[in-house]
């Protein structure tokens, strides 16, 4: 592999970079070349609006990101100190007025992010070349706006954003759909004839008028017929298969649906691709970068990244500190049936089988594990016990958050619940010809949780849209099952 390619870097920067790059591979991380680009911070804020991605096509949403960044940056309420793209070869972004030691510290987080990036099974089927991709994206949706106007383009556009996240993240690694056998073709229906002899067969029953009742038979089979045949977890890839759409809005809604997918496998790993980062950026920068007139500023930065606010869960404290207490464990043999069924607790203190399989185990861990997986295997009661973590709640009574609960179970079941499917609900198509009408039925299905009924209702006006047809979302609301409807003009509900 060449050297890693650097746009704009000062000699400086470009040696301290390769640098950690060879130490991140001494370690045994594995990850493509990774190219920095220096940027000041308007022109940093303005690529993060987009994603990573500035060729990307034009839309308000990006600009209200850049405002919100610019803001937070001009009265210092925020500053970006990393942006890293999963690409081959992987993009990295600098801000210039970042001192030489934050420079160093995010240059190997990134080696971090990028080895995670490219080992992690989660992100094996995202496209490695997306960049290309967004441009391609950015000037198809231009010319569109050219050609059927700005105004309407931007309102489908806006319709498909809200729509986004109504994906199934888990089929590009599950079969949902069963492939099609020959010997599974429909047999032909069979209209009922009168008896007749054979030559008097065509006058007793008429081929035009069998043929008639054949189409009769047959659209009573497939009105018979659930559509689609099973609940379908992919909304915006049943509307793009069925929806009636032009041409160029099926085209627009195909690219947002490729986008999710693409940015899908980061939400699903945030807790464990940051603290695969935090974990070699302390390795590397405590162990084998730090001058001794830098370990102050390091320590004060590396703190501040893994502070964590009252009410808040911050993805890199949690992440770094379940790695860690992974490689200790595995370390130390503090797993399986002996370590479980031991009820010594002085014993426990001092366990140590001296396996030293620690570092072997995170990097498993790192390669086939997203963060439901993750939280759900490896955080276990001494460790939220450690980390003092609990579950908070609104109290109306002294008007701010409280702690509700400290007991691990309630803890564990809250934080998996927040990441499974990114805490949004999980929505699915039960029916394209809801009674025969060609409507749209949708199925929320039950988590304990209610939707927030105004999000619903934005959404289900932007799913008919899409549609051109009336709406439905079935879902429970204060413990009662109601449908919401939307016909293009109003929104109704009934109870069931």
């Amino acid at each position: 592999m060449g050297p890693e390619r650097r746009g704009g870097l000062t000699p400086e920067l470009d040696a301290a970079a390769r640098r950690i790059a060879e130490h991140a591979r001494g370690y045994g991380l594995d990850f493509w070349e990774v190219c920095f680009e220096l940027l000041d911070h308007d022109e940093l804020n303005e690529v993060a609006a987009y994603g990573g991605f500035p060729t990307r096509y034009p839309h308000w949403k990006f600009g209200m990101e850049y405002e919100q960044l610019a803001k937070g940056y001009t009265y210092g309420l925020q500053k970006i100190y990393e942006l890293v793209i999963n690409h081959d070869p992987c993009y990295a972004y600098l801000m210039k007025s970042n001192s030489l030691v934050d420079q160093k510290l995010v240059m190997a987080h990134v080696c971090g992010h990028a080895d995670f990036f490219k080992n992690n099974l989660w992100f094996a089927h995202t496209n490695r070349k997306m960049i290309d991709e967004m441009a391609n994206h950015g000037a198809r949706i231009r010319r569109y706006a050219e050609k059927f106007g700005h105004e309407e383009v931007e309102r489908f556009v806006d319709a498909c954003l809200s729509l986004e996240n109504l994906i199934d993240i888990h089929s590009p690694f599950i079969k949902r759909r069963a492939a099609k056998q020959d010997d599974d073709e429909p047999r032909r229906p069979v209209p009922r004839k009168l008896r007749a002899k054979d030559y008097m067969d065509r006058f007793i029953n008429p081929p035009e008028f069998m043929d008639q009742q054949r189409a009769a038979l047959q659209a009573d089979i497939e009105r018979s017929k659930n559509f689609p045949e099973h609940p379908e977890r992919d909304v915006l890839l049943f509307l793009l298969e069925h929806a009636p759409l032009e041409r160029w809005q099926r085209d627009v809604l195909s690219m947002v649906r490729e986008e999710a997918y693409y940015f899908a496998p980061q939400a699903m790993t945030k807790i464990m691709n940051e603290g695969w980062a935090s974990y070699w950026h302390s390795k590397i920068m405590t162990e084998k970068v730090l001058g001794d007139d830098e370990v102050i500023d390091y320590a004060d930065h590396h703190a501040g990244t893994l502070a964590t606010r009252p009410g808040n869960l911050n993805p890199y404290k949690l992440g770094i500190e379940l790695f860690r207490d992974i490689e200790e464990r595995w370390d130390r043999g503090m797993f399986g049936s002996a370590w479980e069924e031991c009820d010594d607790l002085a014993r426990k203190r001092t366990w140590d089988l001296k396996l030293g399989r620690g570092r072997e185990k995170i990097f498993e861990v790192r390669r086939i594990y997203n963060d439901v997986l993750f939280v759900d295997e490896f955080l276990t009661e001494d460790f939220a016990r450690r980390q003092k973590l609990f579950t908070f709640e609104y109290s109306k009574q002294s008007d701010d958050w409280v702690i509700a609960s400290r007991e691990f179970k309630a803890i564990k079941e809250k934080l998996l619940f927040q990441l499974t499917n990114w805490g949004n609900p999980v929505i699915e198509v039960q029916s394209g010809n809801w009674e025969n009408r060609g409507e749209l039925y949708l199925y929320h299905r039950p988590d304990g949780h209610d939707l927030d009924l105004e999000q619903a209702r934005d959404t289900l006006r932007n799913i008919q849209l899409v549609w051109n047809r009336p709406a439905h979302l079935e879902t429970t609301l204060e413990k009662r099952r109601k449908v919401l409807t939307y016909n293009g003009r109003k929104h109704s509900d009934r109870a069931l």
